[in-house]
């Protein structure tokens, strides 16, 4: 197994899924994989978190422990050399308020990390728990979820449970190269969401081909917990 690169945790996911047609990613799609499907269904994902105790190599980074981030991704998967599916992820755009953050990610991994002013705001109440994402591309764009404050778990088989439950990272290295590494986390609780609100302009944020999800509703909006998390080193295929 790899070595451990990064651990951190990852805290409350505001995640919104797009149903959309497959023709949309095929040019984003990794050498090497094939788009993961959903009961004949292709998603993308808005995706909203605190990254929160960051280590590098188990070293704590001087102003580099916390931070927000905002990302893109959807979904692909990799038949090994054992001939076993692996499922992961793979990105649009990531964005973070963290130079340093995006200089690693994009010399290390090659994700296509951007930095950008941020902001995130959780509210707790006895009964509600509303969590907020913000980020500064030319407007400020939000991404808030508003749900029950107990956690509950996923049902087996369910579409959270395929949204949150890819535990490989694969990013375009070359036009012939992937970039392969895992992340590793327990299976995540998810708070029953009541509302939301998405005011994203996704054809600035990530180009006019996303541009129709400002309009779209999404099919799903989940938030999940969270845990910590280990990211493995990467090797090419």
């Amino acid at each position: 197994m790899l070595a451990s690169f990064l651990t951190a945790e990852w805290r409350k996911l505001a995640m919104a899924n797009y149903a959309v047609s497959p023709d949309l990613l095929k040019s984003y799609v990794p050498k090497h994989t094939e788009l993961d499907l959903w009961n004949g269904d292709c998603y993308v994902s808005l995706v909203g978190f605190l990254f929160d105790n960051v280590r590098l190599k188990g070293i704590p980074i001087p102003f580099h422990r916390s931070f927000e981030e905002v990302n893109l991704r959807f979904y692909v998967r990799y038949c090994d050399e054992q001939g076993n599916w692996k499922r992961g992820t793979t990105f649009i755009k990531e964005i973070v308020p963290k130079p340093v953050v995006s200089w690693v990610a994009n010399l290390v991994y090659h994700e296509p990390y951007i930095t950008k002013p941020m902001r995130y705001n959780w509210q707790h109440s006895e009964n509600q728990l509303t969590v907020s994402y913000e980020w500064k591309y030319k407007d400020w764009n939000r991404f808030e979820v508003v749900a029950e404050n107990v956690a509950t778990e996923m049902f087996v088989g369910s579409k959270e449970e395929f949204i949150t439950e890819h535990y490989w990272g694969y990013t375009t290295y070359s036009p012939t190269i992937t970039t392969e590494y895992g992340v590793e986390h327990p299976r995540w609780q998810v708070y029953p969401v009541k509302d939301y609100t998405i005011d994203v302009d996704f054809g600035a944020v990530y180009g006019t081909a996303f541009g129709f999800l400002t309009s779209q509703k999404p099919d799903s909006v989940l938030l999940a917990e969270g845990s910590e998390i280990q990211v493995r080193s990467a090797r090419k295929l």
